[in-house]
């Protein structure tokens, strides 16, 4: 999990192959990002809190925009 640089968001990633974005305030699910083939593993949030980047076993790097 990360968190986003204004503490706003948590982003996930999961078995289920799917990048979530919850809301610190609400504490409810936001959106959901899929597209990954197989279990998402590693997340990260670029310094300006623009970019989502996902590693996945299906061997991909992918770069989601957070808006």
């Amino acid at each position: 999990v990360c968190i986003t640089p204004d503490g706003r968001h948590i982003v996930s990633g999961s078995e289920d192959m799917i990048v979530r974005v919850w809301s610190l305030d609400t504490h409810k699910q936001v959106c959901q990002l899929t597209g990954h083939s197989d279990c998402v593993r590693s997340i990260c949030i670029t310094p300006d809190g623009k970019r989502i980047v996902s590693g996945s076993w299906d061997n991909s790097v992918r770069i989601w925009l957070l808006e």
